[in-house]
């Protein structure tokens, strides 16, 4: 029973090349770019509104919002799917605001928590450069959607490879359970 986590570690190595593969045709920075980030969160987000029906089956109360926010993922996801274009570039522009949110976020923690962390200095780099970014990104679309790009691209890269490396921290952990199991 204790090994059904680790028997699929294959599972692993096979996202993980996906998500670096898809990191890299979005980092190609092309039409594919556009079409893949668009239809990776059409669907992603109709995947969530499914997922959200199906809680709503499974709660006892507040069974309207799941419903709710299930029929809105859905919609924002088949939006996604037939106006791809439009979808990125909105996305972009939130991104940039996100990332401006963020350092503002980081700026204040860093601040009001200089006293019990060593380390609040760093966060307030962190965030001062983030809103740099942030502001930079905001100014013009074609700033928002390079940082779009690189945000996503890196983060599949990062994700695919963090597979990987599961995959083989899970291979070892099933053969040490088959060692063990045979002793």
């Amino acid at each position: 029973a204790g090994r059904g986590g680790t028997r699929n570690w294959w599972v692993f190595i096979l996202t993980g090349i996906l998500w670096i593969i898809f990191g890299f045709i979005v980092l190609s920075f092309d039409i594919t770019t556009v079409y893949a980030v668009a239809i990776f969160l059409g669907v992603g987000f109709i995947v969530g509104g499914v997922v959200e029906l199906g809680l709503a089956s499974m709660v006892d109360s507040g069974r309207w919002l799941y419903i709710l926010f299930g029929f809105i993922a859905i919609a924002a996801g088949i939006v996604a799917l037939v106006w791809p274009e439009q979808t990125f570039v909105v996305v972009a522009a939130i991104t940039a605001w996100l990332v401006l949110f963020a350092g503002i976020l980081d700026v204040v923690v860093g601040l009001s928590t200089r006293k019990e962390n060593d380390l609040w200095w760093l966060q307030l780099i962190v965030g001062g450069l983030e809103i740099a970014v942030g502001i930079w990104a905001i100014g013009y679309v074609g700033r928002s959607i390079a940082l779009l790009v690189i945000w996503v691209g890196l983060a599949a890269l990062f994700r695919g490879i963090s597979h990987i490396v599961m995959a083989f921290g899970l291979r070892d952990a099933d053969k040490e359970l088959k060692q063990y199991a045979t002793a």
